[in-house]
């Protein structure tokens, strides 16, 4: 099914999967979608997270310590997608997708209900072989684009995108900021001049004020790191914590 942003702006919820453990992953995803976010991105834990600070880190150590796999992400999701249409995103660096198997990954991903795929270390000129593996399957390939990319490699970003283009709001590591600098609402609108997909613009988003911002000119926001965090200073009670915060972030727009 195609990926919907059905709120302005809408809400990209990231979550580690096995971070405490899956069970309490499941609860955590079924309250953020309950809570209202439009779309769930299942991140793989892996041993080196090169692109995300020190929470999601923490995180993928965690769930990696508590033995979480590919395998048992793409089981979560099947799960969820028996309870909820809401649209789910395996977000993944390439190794674990490559030790799977890429064309093994897609058939299981596609059986599970999986919308989209986004592997945050695979360059855009060196995804042919992915995007036709996913395409394949019906799967969204979805790239990030930064505000360093040329006009040209944003063109290519578009070109190969599909569901939604993720604007990294800034150069760097994945993690809460108290500002947003005007770097991702000028990227949004070099975007804009190449796809009409939606665009949903992530790393830093962290509260209402910031979340409410995004929706004067990008139709979604990704929240990882603040959510991540939120479940780590929660425990035993993750789920709920998780609901409250995403309310609050919601009821902004």
């Amino acid at each position: 099914m195609p990926l919907r942003f059905n709120h302005n702006p809408s809400l990209v919820a990231y979550v580690t999967c096995g971070d405490p453990d899956l069970a309490t992953t499941r609860d955590i995803v079924l309250a953020a979608i309950d809570a209202g976010a439009s779309i769930i991105e299942l991140g793989v834990p892996f041993s080196d997270p090169v692109a995300d600070g020190p929470v999601i880190q923490r995180a993928s150590e965690r769930a990696l310590r508590a033995g979480t796999t590919l395998h048992d992400v793409l089981t979560l999701a099947h799960e969820i997608r028996k309870q909820s249409l809401v649209g789910l995103v395996i977000f993944s660096y390439l190794n674990p997708i490559m030790r799977f198997g890429r064309a093994k990954f897609g058939a299981v991903a596609e059986q599970a209900g999986v919308d989209g795929v986004l592997v945050t270390d695979l360059p855009v000129e060196e995804a042919e072989d992915h995007i036709h593996a996913m395409r394949r399957h019906d799967l969204a390939t979805i790239f990030l684009a930064a505000p360093t990319s040329t006009d040209v490699r944003l063109k290519r970003i578009a070109h190969a995108s599909r569901g939604f283009v993720y604007a990294v709001s800034r150069t760097g590591v994945t993690g809460a900021r108290q500002n947003l600098t005007d770097d991702a609402r000028k990227l949004v609108r070099r975007l804009r001049r190449f796809t009409k997909l939606p665009i949903a613009v992530g790393f830093g988003i962290s509260t209402p004020e910031q979340f409410a911002a995004v929706g004067k000119f990008a139709d979604a926001a990704v929240v990882g790191s603040a959510i991540v965090e939120t479940i780590e200073r929660n425990p035993g009670k993750e789920a709920k914590s998780v609901a409250q915060f995403i309310t609050a972030l919601v009821v902004a727009r």
